[in-house]
This record gives structure tokens, sequence and C-alpha cells, in this order.
């Protein structure tokens, strides 16, 4: 005979056994649990300006919960025979959508990555929570906000001293790319690729994405990425110069 773990949750044990049942009480909890979390979120995305906001942040989350709750009670109703096929259909669906909402700039960098990522965790959450699995939830959601609030400060922090990044260039005539490349060179820097930017034609204005290595020590060991474009900032046919970021 197989044995059967059933495995307790613990913020559900200290609510009580009506917050894992099918009352009204609980799904309520669970409705306005998802709508608050994803308004957390939403705001923090939409404070960074990201596509995705507060609304679209809620909406996930809600999404997430409902069809969870619907597959609870068709689970209930066929006594255990069934499968969870809406929360399966949301979650491939999730990654459709978010596919989609990844775009490049006209800098030609990847945008929208992190926020289409952070749409499909969302829905997952929710289906947690619209499971009843508060513990898994909320823990899932603590991992998500330090991701979102305070990684960003700390990856900026590693990308300033790797040894390799790219940078958007605009320079006011073609013809001062060999100049750029010179003086790049002479920096103790490497060109690694340099691409011309199609956006801009007919801007008046000759635009690159550049990939660059530091390949002298002196610069590896004393100088950010930030500090080596403010110095290139400086050379007189340089428009306009940042390093590029995901």
């Amino acid at each position: 005979m197989d044995t059967v773990f059933i495995v307790k949750d613990p913020i559900a044990g200290l609510l009580g056994n009506w917050a894992t049942d099918l009352t009204v009480a609980s799904l309520l909890l669970r409705i306005l649990l998802s709508l608050i979390l994803g308004a957390i979120i939403g705001w923090e995305r939409s404070n960074k300006r990201h596509s995705a906001g507060l609304r679209t942040f809620m909406l996930a989350f809600l999404v997430g919960t409902l069809v969870a709750i619907l597959d609870s009670y068709v689970f209930a109703a066929s006594s255990g025979h069934a499968f969870f096929l809406l929360s399966a259909g949301t979650i491939i669906g999730a990654s459709i959508i978010t596919v989609h909402s990844v775009f490049y700039s006209s800098k030609n960098q990847i945008k929208g990555l992190t926020t289409a990522v952070g749409l499909w965790v969302s829905i997952v959450i929710g289906i947690s929570l619209g499971l009843g699995c508060y513990t898994v939830a909320i823990a899932a959601y603590a991992a998500l906000l330090c991701i979102l609030f305070w990684f960003p400060p700390l990856e900026i922090a590693f990308n300033n001293h790797s040894n390799h990044f790219e940078v958007h260039l605009e320079l006011t005539n073609s013809v001062c790319l060999q100049d750029f490349v010179t003086v790049i060179r002479r920096l103790g820097l490497t060109i690694d690729e340099i691409e011309q930017n199609p956006a801009y034609v007919g801007s008046g204005l000759s635009v690159y994405s550049i990939s660059i290595t530091i390949s002298s020590e002196m610069l590896k060991k004393y100088k950010t990425h930030s500090e080596i474009i403010e110095a290139l900032k400086s050379l007189d046919y340089v428009y306009h110069i940042e390093e590029m970021r995901a």
C-alpha cells in the first residue's frame, strides 16, 4: 500500500482550517492577498517606467489565483480524479504572452525581459495563493521582491567592475569612427565588435553599438565603466555615449 504524505501549510495552520477549505471567507482572503501582492510589485515596476505596471501585475496575480480556485472546485467535485488543467494551461499561456512583451530598443538593447519573467512568476505565485499554499506563495513573493528591489544596485556594481561592457555611441560624423577606435586602443581597451545601428539612418548622426574589453591591468584595477565612459564623453566628435544595460 502506498504511503501518502500530507504537507501542512504553516501559515494556513496559524489561520485555522477555514483558510484551506473552499469557503467564502478563504476565497475572499486569497483574492484579496493576490490583489495586494500584485499592487506592490506593479507599483515598483511603474515607478521604474516599465510597460507592465500596477494594473497588469494585479491582473496577473488575480488570474493565477482564480484559475487555481476553479481547479480546486473541479478537483473536489470529481473526488480527486481531475487534473489541474486550467492552472497548467495558464502557466503555458503566460509564458507565450510574456515572450511577446520582450523587444529590442532603438539602441539594440533587450527591453522588458525582467518584467516579462516577473509577470510569469507572479501568475505562478497567484496559483499558489489560489491553492491555499500561503507559505510557498509568501516565500516566493519575498524572493521576487528581493530580486526586483534590492538586486539591481548589486547587479550594476558587479557589471561596473566587469572586464567587458557594451556602449551605445553617437558620433557627429562617420569619419570620426577611426579616431575613436585609435583613442580606445591608446586607453588600453580592446574593441570586440562594432555594429552600426540602422535605427538612426537619416538622423545626421553615425550611431554604433560597440562591445569593449578592458585589456589594461591599470584600468581593470582602478577604473570603472562609468569613469571610462566619462573620459570618452570629452572627445569633441562624440555626440553621446552611454553603457548599454539589460
